[in-house]
């Protein structure tokens, strides 16, 4: 792309949304950052959205946002991430302070100042359901959505369900409508696992031997570690929150196709995206581009090489 997209990250930080901001930073023009609880309380992930944006010298805005889903209690994955949502890592205390504007205020008053801006919503879609349920006309005034959540073929919190949508699936049922409006970019399970970083890539941001690159190899080691599968799972760190920020930067290196995408929202299968794959699917359903394909090695080569670069 010859000019950068005007990107407004909301995030739930987070090993892989740190990964993502960062590449957010290096690869757009990163308007501003939201946060949400999910993989970890909304005060933690917004203290480490402050603490990053910090550590990285980002002067962007950071609005805390929804504190719990929709309807249901709030759920985390302290199992994947930790009790803070950054296990395993070191920052220092911010030293910036969040906005005094919520969230879905910002969302809705940035989108006027700066129309044209993507949505790359990363965690639970709480803040951005919100914000289309208090003012339609945001779709408007948006370049599009492209999320990461959700799979074709898989779950990683149940057998179906992966944790953004399964942590508020009445929030990405509203999100997933507005597919019919605005082009809408899904990177699910399918293709973010198929991006994984390893242990000498951890070893060459350490090498970097700054304050920068020992956070983020922390960031990769403890997130390598922790995923769900123990030693059933493939190794690495799966970079699935970056691909939805790569998916606006370089959709080249994706295969997306339409489809229709429904959240189911009951029984043993809620949370669960349901990629309508058939090739006699209602084609006025399709609202949906769903990543099928991903040039792995490709986008791997330059998350490390976006990473080190914000390391100098």
């Amino acid at each position: 792309m010859t000019e950068r997209p005007a990107v407004i990250l909301d995030c739930d930080p987070g090993h892989d949304d740190t990964a993502a901001i960062v590449v957010a930073a290096q690869h757009t023009d990163l308007v501003g950052v939201t946060t949400v609880s999910g993989n970890a309380p909304l005060a933690d992930v917004t203290r480490n959205a402050l603490a990053i944006t910090g550590l990285f010298g980002l002067d962007v805005p950071v609005h805390a946002g929804c504190d719990r889903p929709l309807v249901a209690p709030a759920r985390h994955a302290a199992e994947v991430h930790g009790a803070t949502g950054l296990g395993g890592t070191s920052l220092p205390e911010p030293t910036r302070r969040a906005g005094t504007a919520h969230a879905v205020e910002y969302l809705l008053e940035a989108t006027r100042a700066r129309p044209g801006c993507w949505l790359v919503p990363v965690g639970p879609l709480t803040n951005i359901a919100l914000a289309l349920r208090l003012d339609p006309g945001l779709l408007d005034r948006i370049a599009g959505i492209s999320l990461m959540g959700g799979g074709a073929t898989t779950g990683n919190v149940t057998a179906t369900a992966e944790f953004n949508v399964w942590a508020d699936p009445e929030a990405a049922a509203i999100v997933f409508e507005a597919g019919a409006r605005v082009p809408l970019r899904m990177a699910g399970l399918d293709v973010t696992h198929q991006v994984r970083m390893h242990g000498e890539d951890g070893d060459r941001l350490r090498a970097t031997g700054t304050a920068r690159g020992a956070f983020l190899a922390d960031v990769l080691a403890y997130y390598g570690r922790s995923g769900r599968g123990g030693d059933r799972a493939p190794a690495g760190s799966p970079m699935h929150d970056p691909l939805a920020v790569l998916a606006v930067t370089h959709p080249h290196r994706f295969t997306h196709e339409r489809r229709p995408v429904h959240v189911e929202l009951a029984g043993t299968t809620r949370g669960m995206t349901v990629v309508d794959t058939r090739p006699h699917a209602p084609t006025d359903a399709a609202t949906c581009d769903v990543a099928e394909a991903v040039d792995a090695d490709v986008l791997r080569r330059l998350i490390l090489d976006t990473l080190l670069a914000a390391c100098a």
